[in-house]
Formats: C-alpha cells, structure tokens, sequence
C-alpha cells in the first residue's frame, strides 16, 4: 500500500518535469537532466512525507547541539571520534595513538611492581615519541610531550606507598574431600 502523499509528489514531479521540458524546449539541456531534477524533488518530497509522519522524530541526539562543536579546531576530529566509538586499539595515526597512550600510562605503570620494569616502559615510550615527531608521512603532528622517567619513577612509588597493602593473613580454607582431625 502506498502512501497518498508519495503518490502525489510523484505526481508534482512528473508535472514539474513535463513543464520544463516544454520551457526549455529552445535551451539545449545535457541528456538526464529532467531525470537529475524530477529524482531530486522526489527525494525532497520523500523526505518531508518522512518528517510529517514522524520517523526522524526519535533519532539519537535530536535536538541536541552537536557534541565536541566549538570546543576547539581538530582536523582531524572524525578520526579520533571513529576510534573512540568503535573502541579500536592499535589503528591510527601514531600522534592520536601517543595521546590516547599517554593519558592511560600511569595505570599501566601502576600495574607494574619493579622499578627497572617501570624505566623501561617510559623508556620505550619515550623513544616512540621521538621517532613519531621525526616522521614525514603526514597526519596530525604529535603534541605528546615527552615524560621525565626519574620524576614518573618518583610519582610511581608515591602511588605505590599510599596503595592500601594486601592482607597478610592468609585465609584458611578447606580442601575438598579432606576432613579435620578432631
């Protein structure tokens, strides 16, 4: 069953198109223009048939200002937004891969329970920002600043001193199928 008011705007279109096709009868119009203009107002009238019946009226985010707009200028926002949504790890340019790293370094270094572990992590951070501002393949530049290892390594074991120790006492427990004496 079709819509009343797709038909009619079909309808409008093919009169609309017949009219200029007489009208420009004495300008040469390129083949497929009629075809261009009557597919572009059906789509049009298709689209306002749509909004007064109310399909686009529960879409996500409608009425909301778009998010991020006006924050600050990022080229290459739909990169970072695409990535961040999709939760894609690994993919990317390298600076957006640095920034993302970085922001999530010192719960990785708190994960790790030796110091000469922790130097070489930051080490090897280091290292990869450097060879990321040395590229010339293009991209976003990288504004990841580099991280002071002694200083990390100080902040490290401050994070470590304040972290509530794990119980000493351990706890008993009974083995299955073993039974107490007594």
């Amino acid at each position: 069953m079709t819509d009343p008011r797709e038909a009619a705007a079909r309808y409008r279109a093919r009169q609309q198109q017949g009219d200029d096709v007489a009208d420009d009868a004495d300008t040469a119009a390129p083949p497929g223009a009629a075809a261009a203009v009557d597919r572009a107002a059906f789509v049009e009238s298709a689209i306002q048939v749509a909004i007064r019946r109310g399909d686009f009226d529960d879409l996500p985010g409608a009425g909301k200002p778009l998010e991020g707009l006006g924050d600050h200028h990022d080229p290459d926002w739909w990169i970072r937004r695409k990535i961040e949504t999709e939760g894609l790890t690994g993919l990317g340019p390298p600076a957006i891969l640095l920034r993302t790293e970085d922001r999530e370094l010192d719960g990785q270094l708190d994960l790790l329970g030796r110091e000469s572990d922790v130097r070489e992590v930051l080490e090897d951070f280091n290292r990869r920002v450097r060879e990321a501002r040395r590229q010339l393949q293009g991209g976003p530049p990288v504004v990841t600043p580099l991280r002071d290892v002694d200083a990390e390594v100080v902040a490290w074991a401050q994070r470590r001193a304040t972290r509530p120790a794990p119980s000493e006492t351990p706890s008993r427990r009974r083995r299955f199928g073993r039974r107490r004496r007594g």
